[in-house]
This record gives C-alpha cells, sequence and structure tokens, in this order.
C-alpha cells in the first residue's frame, strides 16, 4: 500500500509522513528518495558494533535515517551529519528539526570530499556511517528524478569516497560502518586497505531465501583483527517477512510481527 501523502510542497513536491522508529517520523518525497531496509540495517550494525559510541558521524546523511535512526538509539551521542544534494539536505533540515535531538545533532550541507569541510567538523568520530551510492556513472541510467538519481549513482564518489571520508575523521579505536554492493565487493575491500583500515566484520543482507545477498555492511577499524561474517535475510523463499526482517523491527522499536 503506497503511503499516504499529507503535504504538497511547492518545491519538494508531494511529501508523506513515515515511522522511522517508534519515536521518529520523517518526512519523505512521495515520488523521490525514500528510506530503506539498507539504512535500518546499517543503523542496526552500527549500533550493535560500538552500542557507547558518543561521537558519531553519518556521511552523504541524505533525509535522515541513519542519523536520527542513531540519535533515538544513543541519547547521549553527539551526532553530525553531512548531506549534499539540495532536496534530501531540506527534508534532513526538517526531520531534525521535528526530532526533538536537535540540541544533539549538527547538519552541514556540503560533499564529503570537500576537505575544508572535513576539516571543519572539530575532530575525529568513535564512530562514522555511510550508505553510499552503488552505481557508476557509466553503468546505470539516471533516474528521472534528481533526487533519487544521486542517492543511487555515484555522482560525487562512491564507496572509496566514503572509505577515504571516514578514515579521515575515524578516532584510532573507532569504528567505520558502511553500506556497499555485495556484488562488487572487490571496491570495499580495495579501497579499505588503501586507506590503511582492516574490515573487521561483513554482514551480508539478503532479499531473499536462496537470492544472493543485495548489499553488505562492513564494519571497519584501524585494528588488524579476524574478521567475521554473518548475515539478515529480509523474506523466506515464499516472499514473506523473515525472522531477521522482525529483528529489524524490534530495533526500531515496533512489534516483530508485520501488520
Amino acid at each position: 500500500m503506497a503511503a499516504k501523502v499529507v503535504l504538497h510542497d511547492p518545491v519538494l513536491g508531494p511529501l508523506t509522513d513515515d515511522l522511522l522508529t517508534r519515536d521518529v517520523r520523517v518526512f519523505q518525497r512521495a515520488k523521490g528518495h525514500r528510506f530503506s531496509s539498507d539504512d535500518v540495517a546499517t543503523a542496526y550494525v552500527a549500533f550493535n558494533a560500538l552500542s557507547e559510541a558518543r561521537r558519531v558521524l553519518d556521511l552523504g546523511c541524505g533525509l535522515g535515517s541513519v542519523l536520527l535512526h542513531l540519535a533515538w538509539k544513543l541519547p547521549e551521542a553527539e551526532l553530525t551529519g553531512i548531506e549534499a544534494q539540495a532536496m534530501s539536505f531540506e527534508l534532513l533540515q526538517r526531520n531534525v528539526a521535528r526530532s526533538g535531538f536537535g540540541s544533539r545533532l549538527r547538519i552541514h550541507h556540503g560533499d564529503i570530499r570537500d576537505q575544508a569541510l572535513l576539516a571543519s567538523l572539530g575532530g575525529k568520530f568513535q564512530l562514522v556511517t555511510g550508505t553510499p551510492p552503488y552505481f557508476p556513472p557509466d553503468t546505470a541510467r539516471d533516474a528521472e528524478d534528481e533526487q533519487r538519481a544521486f542517492a543511487r549513482i555515484e555522482y560525487r564518489g562512491g564507496v572509496e569516497a566514503y572509505i577515504e571520508a571516514g578514515a579521515r575523521l575515524l578516532e584510532p579505536e573507532g569504528l567505520l560502518v558502511l553500506c556497499g554492493d555485495a556484488r562488487v565487493a572487490q571496491r570495499t575491500t580495495s579501497a579499505t586497505q588503501a586507506n590503511g583500515l582492516s574490515i573487521h566484520a561483513r554482514c551480508d543482507v539478503i532479499p531473499r531465501a536462496g537470492r544472493p545477498a543485495l548489499f553488505s555492511i562492513w564494519t571497519l577499524g584501524w585494528q588488524p583483527i579476524s574478521s567475521t561474517l554473518s548475515s539478515l535475510t529480509l523474506r523466506d523463499s515464499v516472499g514473506e517477512p523473515a525472522a531477521d526482517a522482525g529483528l529489524l523491527r524490534e530495533f526500531s522499536g515496533m512489534t516483530r510481527s508485520f501488520p
């Protein structure tokens, strides 16, 4: 069932008002980029990797889905977000303003490749997260909607740019958690090595039992340790929500069962 439009904004178009967590709602464009399982799973892995983080950065935070999820789960944390796309940043501002977390959140309209911007953030972070776009510009057709296109296509860099920015801003004992296309895992592993980081864990997210992983969530750090592999399966073999999907709902403060 399509989400109900609650507002017709003259700039952003039709907007919906959706539950992100039990206590946090977000405005999203009805025909634009919308948060999905990759955002929730990234927040889930990040929280479980470092549940006591007090200084958090979200790279390319879009409308705020990972950033606000972690702000809700980490009530003692100070969080910073960076987003370059204009419509996403407008939604981010609105969603932060209504969240009740504004005193703990700082958001910046800019490019994660901007070294001056990164230098202005005031030091390093215990936890850095990111959900990069998956498709290089020469391998994917532009989406009709500009906001959706920038969320999918690497106009401002892909996983390599996110790892480079994250490495620059990561504390010595910190963790970088980001989502990457499972079909081209070598891009993530190569960028990790190039920036002097180590893979601590990989969680493969499987859209339906028996199918290959669609994306992976990587946990990176400075210390070389033995890497662990896990998975989350979102739907069972007949297409019904799987137990792991219920686990993500529970993480967001909702009942495990689906309506």
